[in-house]
C-alpha cells in the first residue's frame, strides 16, 4: 500500500507543472529528487514483495522491485512527453531514476548481509 502511494506521489510531482516553484540554487536539483524518489519506491515494493511474496531468502523481490521502480520512471517519463505541454521527457530522468533504484537494491542487500551477520 505504501509504494502504490509513493508511487501516486512521483506521478502527481512529475506530471503537474512546476514552473512557479523555487528549488532554489542547487545545481541538477530535480535529478536528486529523481534519485531519492526512485531509491524510496524500489525499497517500499521491496518491502511490500518480501511480505507477500514470502520470498525472505530470495531475490525475486528485489529484482521485482527494481524492475518495477524502473519501467514507472520510463512510464513516467513517456507519459510527461506524451500527455503534458509543459514537461517534457528527459533521458537524464531516467538515468537518475535507475540510479535511485539501484542504490535502493544496493541498500536493501547490505541491510540483509548486516543482518545476516549479527
Amino acid at each position: 500500500m505504501a509504494a502504490l502511494l509513493w508511487a501516486g506521489v512521483i506521478a502527481f510531482f512529475c506530471l503537474v507543472q512546476l514552473n512557479n516553484v523555487p528549488l532554489g540554487e542547487v545545481s541538477n536539483l530535480d535529478k536528486l529528487v529523481h534519485v531519492f524518489f526512485h531509491f524510496v519506491l524500489t525499497v517500499l515494493c521491496f518491502l511490500f514483495f518480501q511480505k507477500y511474496t514470502n520470498a525472505i531468502n530470495s531475490l525475486k523481490p528485489i529484482i521485482i522491485s527494481f524492475l518495477f521502480s524502473v519501467f514507472f520512471g520510463i512510464g513516467i517519463e513517456i507519459a510527461q512527453e506524451s500527455f503534458t505541454i509543459t514537461r517534457h521527457a528527459d533521458v537524464f530522468d531516467v538515468l537518475a531514476n535507475l540510479s535511485g533504484a539501484i542504490l535502493g537494491v544496493a541498500v536493501i542487500i547490505l541491510f540483509d548481509l548486516k543482518t545476516k551477520f549479527r
